[in-house]
């Protein structure tokens, strides 16, 4: 882009408005064209890396937004920055979210901030591990390719498999403990 000399700051600032909403509304197109392209052809991030020089994950991201907000749930007023900051966070908690980004005019790094702030503030007493994963390249693709057939991301998906194999672990020690406590069965004779 070449920007003549003497241009008026308005005008500058008028441009600079205009380059961030095609900016940002890129991100949307490129999330639904891969959304489409998910339904009509197979291998589409290959060919998707190959038409726009864009890496896997970043592809990957787009569309995952994109599909976590229909064009119908999306907000105008607010990038596709904010939407990805709660994109993994339930509808409700979405709206919620995106409600006071809008209300209070929060840049996606103040939302971000409030939200980190909040969790914070909410789990307190809960206790942080970290864990370091090594996968083979096919083995994470494959991970994230279940992820997004359930409209997770990577991180939750692996907490719902986690979930999902404990609870019949749990229901199993719950019915020990309660037959435990029951006493032995007796048997009358009327």
């Amino acid at each position: 882009m070449i920007i003549p000399r003497g241009v008026e700051i308005e005008e500058w600032r008028r441009l600079g408005r205009q380059i961030n909403v095609i900016s940002d509304s890129s991100s949307w197109w490129l999330g639904d064209w891969l959304l489409y392209g998910q339904n009509e052809y197979p291998n589409r991030y290959k060919k998707a890396i190959e038409e726009t020089s864009l890496d896997y994950q970043t592809l990957r991201n787009y569309s995952w937004v994109a599909r976590r907000f229909p064009p119908e749930y999306r907000r105008s007023t607010l990038s596709f920055q904010h939407h990805a900051e709660v994109a993994s966070r339930p509808q409700e908690e979405q709206e919620k979210w995106l409600d006071k980004a809008e209300q209070y005019g929060w840049s996606r790094n103040k939302l971000r901030r409030m939200i980190r702030e909040s969790r914070t503030s909410e789990a307190s007493d809960i206790s942080t591990i970290n864990i370091k994963m090594n996968l083979d390249l096919k083995q994470k693709k494959r991970w994230e390719e279940a992820a997004e057939r359930q409209d997770k991301d990577l991180v939750s998906w692996i907490i719902s498999v986690l979930e999902e194999a404990v609870e019949p672990i749990s229901m199993s020690e719950h019915l020990e403990s309660a037959s435990a406590t029951a006493g032995p069965p007796s048997i009358t004779s009327a």
